[in-house]
């Protein structure tokens, strides 16, 4: 079993989020995306953000991983107030703590699956080392992309490409991996696959995944259901 590497007095709560407030537009276009949201997101878990459109999900999902400031509350993630950090102490923080995946893969068509999975630690500077490349190829193993490392983008399925962007995600051991809507350009049984690849990083790399989405099927993956409905939790 891969676990994360060791890091330094981590928290119980991977984030927590306290009075969150966002609102959109001014006057008669003014939209309150988040009206006071109170979350706690447990170490170790797989938590899913549902919702309708409009219900604040994404808002929700852009205020705690950093993305978008929010007009009141606050949000906390590995024990850092985000609050307190400026633009470019937040990029960072962004960097080094907290993963990404998107429903449109985004991966880089010229690189191989392996570059693709070790680019975030080379923008970060970080030597790739043999103990670097085992451990990605100890995720690929985990997410069922070990026999496609050396293949470009456009020589794998769909589902293999959002596996190779779960594992970019994990690379860096992020204390929170947020997948929006990460199923949404997959069949079925696909999604089936890749939500089951997520669940899996969650049990056996102790991963903390949120994933926000619309999908009642991706929400039977989850540890916890998170509902929103007009920007609070329903």
């Amino acid at each position: 079993m891969l676990g994360n590497p060791p890091h330094a007095a981590r928290p119980s709560l991977a984030a927590s989020a306290r009075g969150l407030t966002k609102t959109y537009g001014r006057g008669d276009t003014e939209v309150h995306a988040l009206r006071g949201v109170d979350l706690d997101l447990p170490r170790g878990r797989f938590t899913a953000i549902m919702g309708a459109s409009g219900s604040g999900k994404s808002t929700l999902m852009h205020c705690l991983a950093g993305l978008d400031r929010t007009d009141g509350g606050t949000v906390t993630v590995a024990g850092t107030d985000l609050g307190t950090l400026d633009d470019d102490a937040l990029t960072v923080f962004r960097r080094e703590h907290v993963g990404f995946v998107f429903q449109a893969f985004n991966l880089l068509p010229m690189l191989t699956a392996e570059q693709n999975i070790l680019l975030p630690l080379e923008l970060g500077g970080a030597r790739i080392d043999d103990a670097t490349r085992e451990r990605a190829d100890a995720i690929a193993e985990t997410l069922g992309v070990a026999d496609r490392l050396g293949h470009r983008p456009a020589e794998l399925s769909g589902g293999q490409q959002q596996r190779v962007a779960i594992a970019r995600a994990l690379i860096t051991s992020p204390d929170l991996l947020f997948a929006d809507e990460p199923t949404g350009n997959l069949d079925s049984t696909t999604s089936a696959e890749v939500l089951e690849h997520l669940r899996r990083s969650v049990r056996d790399l102790g991963q903390t995944v949120v994933v926000v989405t619309h999908d009642h099927d991706a929400a039977r993956y989850a540890d916890a259901v998170v509902t929103l409905q007009d920007g609070r939790i329903a």
